[in-house]
Parts: C-alpha cells; structure tokens; sequence
C-alpha cells in the first residue's frame, strides 16, 4: 500500500484497505491505515452508531498503539471498557 499524506483517502485507497485498516470493519467505516487516520477516527468517534462504539474505541486504541498515536479522549477510553 502506498503511504498516506493525508487524511482524505479517494475511492481506490478505500478499496485497498484491508478489513482490519478500518474502525467498523465488517461497514469499512472510520479507515486507520495511518496515524493521521487514527486522530481522524478520534475526532469523529462522536458520529459513530451508539451500539458500534464500543468495537470503534476498542479499534481506535488498537491502531494508536499500533501506530504510537496518544489517544486524549476520555470518552473513547470509557467506551473500550465497555
């Protein structure tokens, strides 16, 4: 995969991010495959299904330390305990 140098990814990037690039995988919702990406995701964590957040804070933390992003939101921290 070619890198990222931005956080706005076009149709064909999407389509080759694998499943476990993506916050919701199985709706390929909230795309990871970069930090930048990561602190997209915890921006809009806010706008994700309310029965879906757990698996999305869970994922969000998973690529951060992945991708050694400082997760701040204490909300997400909350939502991965759930």
């Amino acid at each position: 995969m070619k890198t990222m140098y931005s956080d706005r990814l076009d149709a064909e990037e999407r389509k080759e991010l694998s499943d476990s690039d993506y916050g919701l995988p199985d709706l390929r919702e909230f795309p990871m495959p970069d930090a930048a990406h990561v602190r997209s995701a915890e921006a809009y964590f806010r706008y994700a299904p309310e029965d879906r957040k757990a698996e999305l804070a869970r994922n969000i933390l998973r690529k951060a330390e992945e991708f050694g992003v400082n997760v701040h939101s204490e909300i997400i921290q909350s939502w991965a305990q759930q």
